[in-house]
């Protein structure tokens, strides 16, 4: 195998929560003061990275931390509109089967990573390192990497962000975009990731063979 432990964002990557996002995107709007975000600009601002896409809304980092807990409490509430993507039980059991070590490290809270995991697949994880602000996935990401006991060359971070590939390569570990997230697969191929997986099939075909 080319990687010995993989690390998976949660939201746009193992859970399509983009639909929920926008259909709630504009209350928090109203309430935290920022743009409100229009259908007809959803393409372009699939493209902008996290810093980019606050700077054009108006968001008050000072904001995001309280903003953030809102988001996931009422998340919780509404968990049953979070689905997985098709084929992630099966792709999460093939690199289980073939001795990969997973972890989820995310800016969501930890109960609703599992919650929308389910009991098939949370037991398959090693590590849950959740609750992370906007720019502080290094520091997580770094704290997995230790407790697995694994260098960052045998590490791979799969995220769906411009910002997941800035933090896998702060911390020197490779990083795998997926096509079917938040952000554009164009401009995630502009970051030059290690691996882009165009499916889901494609990350075990292309992490295990």
């Amino acid at each position: 195998m080319k990687y010995q432990l993989a690390i998976f964002d949660f939201d746009g990557t193992l859970a399509d929560s983009f639909p929920w996002a926008i259909s709630v995107v504009n209350e928090y709007a109203a309430r935290y003061k920022f743009k409100r975000v229009e259908l007809a600009d959803h393409d372009e601002l699939r493209n902008y990275d996290a810093r980019k896409l606050m700077k054009h809304l108006g968001v008050r980092m000072w904001r995001v931390p309280g903003m953030a807990r809102d988001v996931r409490k009422r998340m919780a509430r509404e968990i049953d509109q979070i689905p997985l993507f098709p084929g992630v039980d099966e792709m999460l059991r093939s690199l289980t089967n073939a001795g990969m070590m997973l972890s989820v490290v995310s800016s969501n809270s930890e109960a609703n990573v599992r919650a929308v995991l389910g009991p098939h697949n949370t037991p398959l994880f090693a590590i849950f390192n959740c609750g992370a602000s906007v720019f502080g996935k290094p520091r997580k990401l770094k704290a997995v990497m230790k407790k697995c006991r694994v260098t960052p060359g045998s590490t791979i971070l799969i995220g769906d962000e411009i910002r997941d590939a800035h933090a896998a390569r702060k911390v020197g570990m490779a990083f795998g975009a997926v096509a079917w997230g938040y952000t554009n697969p164009e401009a995630l191929l502009a970051v030059n990731p290690d691996e882009y997986f165009a499916s889901m099939e494609e990350i075990a075909a292309k992490l295990v063979g």
